[in-house]
């Protein structure tokens, strides 16, 4: 599937319809280069969930913990990742098992993230754009977004 993301009120019904069947367990998976919108997307599915305080790139801490009202979620930025291994001393697991997971450059890990999670590559070759991936559940993005 494939959204457009003209402007911030397309990222923000996006991340709200991906809030809207976030569950405990899920991890999103933001791909996309540098300046894409990985983190304004992590904060429009923050503030769909509930989230009213400031949303920083989590670039040096790695993660941030955010309570909601359903469940925790962990915001990651893998980018300063040097061995995929790292992952598991930054509580992955343990996150999935509480709640949920946003992981910004997945890619620096992929061989230690779940298999089920929603895969979001942000665009911005042409005109910014997001294009979803994963398993069947969340194919019902299509008839709830934009």
């Amino acid at each position: 599937m494939t959204v457009a993301l003209p402007d911030l009120a397309a990222t923000a019904a996006l991340g709200a319809a991906i809030a809207g069947q976030l569950d405990r367990g899920d991890a999103v998976l933001l791909k996309g280069d540098l300046g894409s919108g990985k983190t304004t997307l992590a904060r429009a599915i923050l503030s769909a969930l509930g989230v009213d305080e400031t949303v920083p790139s989590p670039t040096f801490t790695l993660v941030q913990t955010y309570e909601t009202p359903r469940f925790p979620v962990s915001h990651y930025d893998l980018y300063r990742l040097k061995r995929p291994s790292e992952l598991d001393e930054l509580g992955l697991d343990e996150a999935l098992d509480d709640g949920a997971a946003l992981i910004e450059w997945p890619e620096r890990a992929e061989d230690r993230l779940p298999p089920n999670a929603l895969t979001v590559h942000l665009l911005t070759d042409r005109e910014r754009r997001a294009t979803l991936a994963g398993p069947a559940r969340w194919r019902s993005l299509e008839t709830t977004h934009v």
